[in-house]
């Protein structure tokens, strides 16, 4: 598979796609632009952030924001408060348990379910 060509697919911003999977876990791709993700956690899962192409602005409550960069990944553990965002186009690799929930208990106008995010 090519990771950049997962990203030709994807129509919608804050609209993860399925790309695989590995034992418990889906391997997403999501495109975003602007801040809609609202704060939210996962209570029991980590998830992992991977920057393709773009800038990432993560922001985990009551910490500095962080600028992840193409290339750059981060790790977010469970519990912690968070959201991301871009000024401009970023495109993200997602790496989540498949039980978390899209925005985790935080319902919004951009929630997918499992179904609604597979490519």
């Amino acid at each position: 598979m090519n990771l950049k060509n997962a990203f030709l697919g994807l129509d919608n911003y804050f609209s993860p796609k399925i790309i695989g999977e590995v034992n418990d876990q889906y391997i997403k791709v999501v495109k975003i632009k602007g801040q809609e993700v609202p704060w939210h956690n996962h209570k029991n899962e980590d998830e992992l952030f991977y920057v393709v192409k773009g800038a990432l602005l993560l922001e985990i409550e009551n910490q500095p924001g962080l600028i992840l960069k193409k290339g750059e990944l981060f790790i977010v553990k469970k519990g912690e408060n968070h959201r991301v965002s871009s000024k401009v186009e970023c495109l993200i690799m997602l790496i989540e348990s498949k039980s978390t929930e899209h925005t985790g208990k935080v319902k919004s106008e951009i929630t997918k379910s499992i179904d609604e995010q597979k490519y």
